[in-house]
């Protein structure tokens, strides 16, 4: 795997090319993230097999913009 070194963490060139993002929402505001997609509308379409799979779990849709730039 290639990797982009951003600080201190490490990001994958997967999660660079997957910014859309399905997260569960936890309790304490934190969050455990669930799948990564290249496109909002993969994204979308997961989320509502999630949302019948598991109803009453919350999930969201998140874009995580990733740069390049260090520091």
């Amino acid at each position: 795997h290639s990797r982009f070194y951003l600080g201190e963490s490490v990001v994958s060139y997967q999660q660079k090319l997957s910014p859309w993002t399905i997260v569960r929402v936890l309790p304490d505001l934190q969050k455990i993230t669930v799948a990564r997609f290249r496109r909002r509308n993969e994204a979308e379409g997961h989320l509502i097999i999630l949302n019948r799979m598991m109803p009453l779990a919350e999930f969201a849709i998140v874009f995580e913009r990733r740069s390049d730039a260090v520091g």
